[in-house]
């Protein structure tokens, strides 16, 4: 084995900050050497003594270390100059590079922000790619970076299968984890996969993120995923630092913590050292290759030169911690390898350090002149795609004919056949409809498969389709929407169901800072189609509470490309499903269908027993317009209601008791789409009723009426006598005290006289 490497001189020249050291340190280093050198390998192939990494690979494993180091000095030069934006590094962490030479460009890599080492290596992997240009475009914030097209510095490439994104404290994890098992559930199904049979995804972190509750739930339903022995072929990489921006990982803490634990098979390697850690690293790829298990790859690592260049050690760390750190630097102990090795000579290394330099400065400044995002309309071009035509091709496509007497027990049971039914049985139906339409659909959650759901809206599903398709998971919302994003990942269409609106902000951030977010900062190379299913909204009798009445549609509404559709009656539901499935499939959208759980067994709508909200099934090739209301009484002019959901049944009924009582005629308008709202749609019927009654059963603050009205203020009528009937801002209580706190149809009439 090669000698221990001495600390170096540490360089404490005036003036000069840690980057600056750290790269002074490297070249005195290589100048100083007067280690022992060993004959230069005769062959490229020749095994490094006491490794299982050959000589050709070392060369260029140190070839990928030197771009990553060069790229972070080079951000801190030029960020001063505004000509990059980015200066979080990878300096201590060049050893991840050795992952990516044992892994394959086809392995799907979810990565933290420390993987220059990483991308630099898995670069090589296809003929034809620069890693240095690749990433200082994306330094600079060029429109020209390929993987985000400027819009943030990302590690991520398409060719290469490294999903971009923007994850920093483990909200990667529960989707690296659903892609794992992805691969294996896309097999199970017949369906085609994006990547080799045999593929293993990568997802890497740091120690402290793995802290984090979000990351504990991927590793805890990856245990529990191969505690029954179902295939999930992730590889943790877990790069222990030591510290976490300023705060200290105990020591041992990361070994203790996942070394022992059940399910998770845990490898330790030396990311500092490429001769001794690359045999370990190579044996935990072929473990979770292997095995299909899910694997901890415990990673040593450094931090040197700051978390980024705005934190400045020397104001929290001693000096001599400072030094003791620089000093485990594995570009010098990669340097120490390659002299002793005879593999290359002082000279020699230290003009590869320098070439490597010029490199990244010249790609660097070539990058600052490249044009970079100018305005709006450039910014938000892949957030959210859509394509009218194709969608509504796509929603009404009706080429499933053959498949439906089977899924519906015969001709004579086809669901348009049969009489008016309430809305929870006309989403089931619609559910059979669009998964014999789309073998790649799944549909997954607690309580969905067996029992059909809380509601029975899923409620022969899984005999239908079976149990590959339809399947019950752990409780817990983060992984439901982590294994959306990852069936998403493989080709698949998932329809996740959130058991209540209100558990969706258990996991919120799967949708917002994850899902969303993956066609804008990709630059719409990847995409997560998807439709949620969450049952919603309030006026359930007889049970409830805050968990189970809950309207808090805001957490969905501020999410930046997330569709959001409310139907109130069945026939809406299903023509909306086909229109979000088709949004999913055609344009990747991330989809939020609320399903109003009070309305779901609701048949009469004015007096018991006049079915008044029982709907036929619309034929499969009928869908819903993207966008499109429903209007009640289009005539009218008196009075226009805007609402939703509950707002719906609820306006009608009071429309009667004010068309009684005032002589006006009642124009009430189901918006159906809370996301976008129809701007357009507002504006029109707005300009033609004299009066405005916004309807919203959300909270008044921050709630669907808002927008509303806001959308009425900005089209031009803000003059238009106008009122809102909202809900309080407080949490919903238990038994009849929740009628105190949301719209009921007298608060309705009572506005509407108010405005007489």
């Amino acid at each position: 084995m090669f000698a221990t490497v001495p600390n170096p001189i540490p360089a404490r020249m005036k003036g000069l900050n840690r980057a600056e050291i750290c790269d002074a340190n490297f070249q005195q280093f290589v100048r100083d050497w007067r280690g022992p050198v060993q004959a230069r390998p005769a062959d490229a192939d020749a095994v490094l003594p006491g490794s299982a990494l050959d000589a050709r690979g070392f060369v260029e494993l140190l070839e990928s270390q030197l771009i990553s180091r060069h790229l972070d000095l080079m951000a801190r030069v030029l960020r001063v100059q505004n000509k990059v934006f980015y200066t979080i590094g990878s300096s201590g962490h060049e050893g991840n590079a050795m992952v990516a030479r044992l892994t394959r460009h086809t392995d799907p890599a979810f990565l933290h922000y420390r993987s220059g080492g990483f991308m630099a290596e898995r670069f090589r992997k296809l003929p034809g790619m620069d890693p240095v240009m690749d990433s200082a475009l994306s330094f600079a914030a060029s429109r020209e970076d390929p993987a985000s097209g400027g819009r943030h510095k990302v590690w991520g490439s398409k060719p290469l299968w490294v999903l971009p994104q923007t994850s920093t404290i483990a909200s990667h994890l529960p989707k690296a984890f659903g892609t794992a098992v992805a691969i294996e559930q896309a097999r199970r199904i017949g369906h085609a996969l994006p990547v080799p049979d045999d593929s293993i995804v990568v997802c890497s972190f740091g120690d402290a993120s793995s802290n984090h509750a979000t990351a504990q739930t991927a590793f805890n339903a990856a245990a529990w995923t191969a505690y029954q022995k179902l295939p999930a072929p992730v590889l943790f990489v877990c790069e222990d630092n030591g510290i976490g921006i300023s705060v200290k990982t105990p020591d041992g803490w990361i070994a203790r913590n996942f070394a022992q634990r059940p399910d998770l098979d845990y490898f330790a390697a030396d990311g500092l050292d490429l001769a001794s850690g690359y045999g370990e690293v190579e044996r935990a790829v072929a473990h979770c290759r292997r095995t299909r298990r899910p694997t901890f790859l415990h990673l040593r690592t450094t931090r040197i030169m700051g978390h980024a260049g705005t934190d400045f050690e020397v104001e929290w760390r001693s000096l001599e911690e400072l030094c003791a750190v620089e000093a485990t630097d594995p570009l010098l102990r990669s340097a120490a390898i390659a002299l002793e090795s005879g593999l290359m000579s002082a000279d020699a290394l230290l003009a590869l350090y320098e070439d490597t330099r010029a490199r990244c400065f010249a790609a660097a400044h070539d990058a600052d002149s490249r044009p970079r995002l100018e305005n709006l309309a450039e910014v938000m071009q892949p957030l959210a795609p859509y394509s009218p035509a194709q969608v509504q091709a796509e929603a009404t496509r009706y080429e499933h004919a053959a498949a439906r007497p089977g899924v519906f027990g015969g001709e004579a049971k086809l669901p348009e056949t049969q009489p008016p039914r309430h809305l929870a049985i006309q989403i089931n139906q619609a559910l059979h409809d669009l998964f014999a339409k789309y073998p790649e659909a799944l549909l997954f959650g607690e309580d969905v498969a067996q029992k059909g759901g809380v509601y029975t809206v899923t409620k022969g599903l899984q005999k239908a389709f079976g149990p590959r398709r339809v399947f019950n998971t752990l409780l817990d919302e983060t992984i439901v929407l982590g294994l959306a994003q990852g069936y998403a990942n493989m080709g698949l269409l998932p329809l996740p169901e959130i058991q209540y609106l209100a558990y969706f902000h258990n996991a919120g951030d799967q949708i917002r800072g994850e899902a969303a977010s993956l066609q804008f900062f990709s630059n719409g190379q990847y995409r997560n189609p998807m439709v949620m299913r969450i049952a919603s909204l309030g006026y359930q009798r007889g049970f409830g509470g805050h968990f189970h009445n809950d309207n808090s549609i805001t957490a969905l509404r501020d999410i930046p490309g997330l569709v959001v559709g409310c139907p109130s009656r069945g026939d809406d539901a299903a023509t909306m499903l086909r229109t979000l499935a088709a949004l999913a499939k055609v344009d990747g959208r991330v989809c939020a269908f609320l399903e109003p759980i009070a309305l779901y067994m609701t048949k009469d709508l004015y007096e018991p027993g006049d079915g008044g909200w029982l709907t036929a099934y619309p034929p499969p090739d009928q869908a819903m317009a993207f966008g499109e209301e429903r209007v009640y009484a289009p005539e009218a002019t008196d009075l226009l209601v805007l609402t939703f959901g509950n707002g719906v049944p609820m306006s009608l009924r009071a429309a009667r008791t004010i068309e009684a009582e005032r002589g006006w005629r009642v124009r009430v308008v189901d918006l159906r789409w809370l996301l976008p709202l129809n701007e357009g749609a507002i504006a029109r019927h707005v300009a033609e009723c004299d009066r405005v009654l916004v309807v919203d059963e959300g909270r008044r603050s921050a709630g669907v009426g808002e927008g509303i009205v806001t959308a009425i203020t900005e089209a031009g009528f803000g003059d238009r006598p106008l009122r809102r009937v909202v809900g309080a801002d407080t949490f919903t209580p238990l038994a009849g005290a929740a009628f105190l706190v949301i719209p009921s149809e007298a608060d309705i009439v009572a506005a509407a006289s108010a405005m007489a």
